[in-house]
C-alpha cells in the first residue's frame, strides 16, 4: 500500500517555506493575519444571511458559529504545538492532516479544498473590488459607459503588481492596516443602514420569512452557509507558520485579537442592516444604501469613504487567501540556494504570480456571483475544513477519553456540521443554478 505523503522536516531546503511562509513573527502579527483572513467585506453579506434565517435563527447562528469557529481554531493551534514539541513543526494544513491521520488521501483531500477555498476567496475579492469601484464610478458619472469587468481588469492590474511581495510575513503592516480599515467601514455602514431606517425614505420594513415551507428550509441552509464562509480561515496552519518558534502560545492570543474585532464588526453589522432594509437587504449592503429606483438613502461621503476603505481592505484579503498558492508555486519553481530575488528566482515568480492573478480576475469577471459563491465555498471549503477536521485532529492528536466531555463536543459539532455542510451545499449550489438564468457572461451586475 502506498505510504501518505509525510511532512517535510528539512524546512531550510523548503523554498516555499523559507521564502513565502518565513517564521519571523510575533502574536499580534498573526493577530492582523487571521483578523484579515476572516474580518472582510464578506460581513457586509450578514444582513443578506439574516434575511434567510430571521432575528432569532440568525443571532443563534451568528453565535455558536463564532464559539464553534475559536473552539476550532484553538484545538488546532494546540494540535500545532504539540506536534512542534514532538519535533514534527508543520506549516502546511495539507501535512499537517496527513501527518496526524496517516492518510495520504487526506493530504489532497485538503489540498483541493484550500485551493477551492483560497481561489474562490481570490476571485470573490476582486469581483467585489471591482464593483466598488463601480458604484463610485456610477455616482461619479450616472451616464458612463464603462462596464464592470473594466472595473475588474482595473482591480487586477493592481493584485498582479502586490503579488509580487515575496513573504506572507511581509504582509504585516498591510494587514494592520487592513484590521483598522475593517473597524472603520463598519462604522460607516452601521451609521449609513441606523440613518438610513429612520429617513423619510426608509424602506418598509419586513422581516418575513419566505411564504413556502421548502424555500424557507433551503434559504436557511444557504444563509448558514454564508455564515460559515464568513467565520471561516483555511489557512492557520500557514499563518501559524509564519510565527517565530517556538509558536507555543502565541496562536491563542492572535485569536483573542481577531476576535475581539470580529465581536464588534459582525454583530453591528449584521443587526443594523437587517432592521434598515429586512428581508430586502442585498447580498451586498451597501448596494440596499443605494437603490437603484430611487435616492441614495445615506450620505454620498459616508458611502464613498465606506467603499474606498472596503476597496483598499480587498486587495489585503486577495493576498492573505493568495498565499498557499504561492507558497505551492515557490515550493515548486524556486531554488533556496539562490537568493530570493536572484534572476532565477524572481523570473518564474513574477510570471507564475501573474498568471494565477490574471486567472482570478477573468473568472470574477464572467461569473458575478457573489453571494452565492460565498455559500458555496461556505458548504464544500470552510464546513469541513474549520468545523470538522480540527475536532479529528484533535481527538486523533490527544486521544480523549470516550467517556470525557471533550471527545462527545468534538463528535458532537464534527456530526452536526458535516449534515449542515452536506445541507448547504445542495442548498446553495441550487441557488446558483436558480440564479444561472439571470445573468449573462461578463454582465455588469452582480448577482445576488
Amino acid at each position: 500500500m502506498a505510504q501518505p505523503p509525510q511532512p517535510e522536516l528539512r524546512l531550510d531546503s523548503d523554498a516555499g517555506a523559507v521564502f513565502v511562509l518565513e517564521s519571523k513573527g510575533k502574536w499580534w502579527h498573526a493577530g492582523f493575519h487571521l483578523t484579515t483572513a476572516i474580518v472582510g467585506p464578506t460581513i457586509l453579506t450578514l444582513p443578506y444571511a439574516f434575511r434567510g434565517l430571521g432575528w432569532i435563527l440568525g443571532f443563534f447562528c451568528l453565535t455558536v458559529m463564532g464559539c464553534v469557529t475559536f473552539y476550532s481554531y484553538y484545538l488546532m493551534s494546540l494540535v500545532l504545538d504539540h506536534c512542534e514539541k514532538a519535533g514534527r513543526r508543520h506549516i502546511r494544513f495539507r501535512e499537517l492532516a496527513a501527518d496526524v491521520l496517516g492518510s495520504g488521501w487526506m493530504f489532497y483531500f485538503v489540498i483541493f479544498i484550500q485551493t477551492a477555498i483560497n481561489t474562490g476567496v481570490g476571485i470573490g475579492a476582486i469581483l467585489l473590488a471591482g464593483e466598488c469601484l463601480q458604484i463610485m464610478y456610477s455616482n461619479l458619472s450616472p451616464s458612463g459607459s464603462l462596464k464592470l469587468y473594466e472595473f475588474i481588469a482595473m482591480v487586477t492590474v493592481v493584485m498582479i503588481a502586490l503579488s509580487q511581495i515575496p513573504t506572507f510575513h511581509s504582509l504585516r503592516h498591510l494587514n494592520f492596516a487592513s484590521l483598522v480599515l475593517s473597524l472603520g467601514y463598519t462604522l460607516l455602514v452601521v451609521g449609513a443602514c441606523i440613518h438610513a431606517g429612520l429617513s423619510k425614505n426608509a424602506p418598509h420594513k419586513d422581516y418575513s420569512l419566505e411564504s413556502s415551507s421548502s424555500s424557507r428550509v433551503f434559504s436557511a441552509f444557504t444563509s448558514i452557509s454564508i455564515i460559515a464562509a464568513i467565520f471561516g480561515n483555511g489557512i492557520l496552519p500557514e499563518i501559524q507558520a509564519t510565527l517565530a518558534p517556538p509558536a507555543t502560545g502565541k496562536m491563542f492570543k492572535g485569536l483573542l485579537m481577531c476576535y475581539s474585532v470580529i465581536l464588534v464588526t459582525f454583530y453591528s453589522a449584521s443587526v443594523s442592516g437587517y432592521w434598515a432594509f429586512g428581508n430586502k437587504s442585498n447580498s451586498n449592503i451597501l448596494k440596499s444604501l443605494m437603490p437603484d429606483d430611487g435616492p441614495s438613502l445615506a450620505p454620498t461621503i459616508v458611502i464613498g469613504l465606506a467603499v474606498i476603505f472596503v476597496l483598499l481592505q480587498l486587495l489585503a484579503i486577495g493576498l492573505v487567501y493568495s498565499q498557499v498558492a504561492y507558497e505551492i508555486m515557490e515550493k515548486q519553481s524556486a531554488d533556496v540556494n539562490q537568493g530570493m530575488f536572484s534572476k532565477r528566482n524572481l523570473i518564474p515568480r513574477l510570471i507564475l504570480r501573474t498568471l494565477y492573478v490574471i486567472f482570478c480576475g477573468f473568472m470574477a469577471a464572467m461569473l458575478p456571483f457573489f453571494g452565492d459563491i460565498n455559500g458555496v465555498i461556505g458548504a464544500i471549503g470552510f464546513i469541513p475544513l474549520d468545523f470538522v477536521l480540527p475536532m479529528l485532529l484533535y481527538n486523533m492528536t490527544f486521544k480523549p477519553k470516550t467517556s470525557s466531555l471533550i471527545y462527545w463536543i468534538n463528535l458532537f459539532i464534527m456530526v452536526v456540521f458535516t449534515s449542515a455542510g452536506i445541507m448547504g451545499a445542495f442548498s446553495s449550489i441550487r441557488k446558483l443554478v436558480v440564479d444561472a438564468n439571470k445573468f449573462k457572461l461578463f454582465s455588469s451586475d452582480v448577482v445576488d
